[in-house]
């Protein structure tokens, strides 16, 4: 049975460093049983209605500005796989989820710059998602639970995103210290993702300690894809921690594997 991940996509310079977490990441494409194709929840394509991919060769969209030219330069020419997209749509509506479908739309670097650690060939298919941060908790795991029948069919499951994601708390001059309201709020999350401890998780806004900093109101789409990896996984409701840094004081780099 393939895994269910939440992975951290961290800034996008991951996409040309060498360190911890992109050797970390190189190394699971590596152990992970291949997939026969990913679909992939990205934290940068947002909209009020779920979509879906129904494209054959996707470009390469670089939601970014200010960095290295190197990144601009990365192709990701990853292929589709159409009967998957269709096995979605009708997943949802069986479960009666709104969706739409995109037939145009390239990878943004949330999904781009996870495959390319993972799969740095391009040749496993992608199915590309949407996330609606408007919605609650139990919506989002709703609709990865939609797809948990996926994983016995050897397709994974991506939420790509951050555990502790504010951009205007981070420090660019990184000193390699972790502030402590950072790790507070994700030992939190560890705790209660560990213990599956769904009434919590959903209640993670008022519950959990430096919410609202380490998950503010202007990033909740960084955090709720781990929802989406979770709900994937409902049949085997269980979660591990893979690994764990920081960046820049608190820029989460968390990846966790659920369902094995």
């Amino acid at each position: 049975m393939m895994p269910s991940l939440f992975i951290a996509h961290g800034a996008p310079l991951i996409a040309i460093e060498n360190n911890e977490y992109t050797q970390f990441l190189t190394q699971l494409g590596q152990t992970l049983p291949r997939p026969k194709a990913v679909v992939i929840f990205s934290a940068h394509w947002e909209s009020n209605t779920q979509k879906v991919s129904e494209v054959d060769q996707y470009s390469t969209i670089y939601d970014f500005g200010g960095f290295d030219p190197e990144l601009y330069r990365i192709q990701y020419p990853a292929q589709g796989k159409l009967e998957i997209s269709q096995e979605i749509e009708d997943l949802f509506t069986k479960s009666g989820i709104p969706f739409g479908v995109e037939t145009q739309r390239g990878l943004d670097h949330g999904a781009w710059v996870v495959l390319r650690l993972l799969y740095p060939d391009a040749d496993i298919p992608v199915i590309a998602m949407s996330v609606n941060s408007q919605l609650a908790p139990e919506e989002h795991y709703k609709i990865g639970k939609a797809l948990s029948v996926l994983r016995a069919n050897d397709i994974l499951v991506i939420g790509s995103g951050g555990t502790v994601h504010n951009l205007r708390a981070v420090k660019w001059e990184d000193n390699g210290e972790v502030d402590p309201w950072a790790l507070e709020f994700d030992d939190w999350l560890a705790h209660h993702l560990t213990n599956w401890d769904l009434p919590s998780l959903f209640k993670y806004e008022t519950l959990a300690p430096n919410a609202q900093y380490a998950v503010p109101p202007y990033g909740k789409e960084h955090f709720i894809p781990i929802f989406y990896a979770m709900g994937a996984a409902d049949d085997r409701q269980k979660a591990t921690l893979l690994h764990r840094s920081f960046r820049y004081g608190n820029l989460s780099h968390s990846v966790w594997q659920f369902g094995s």
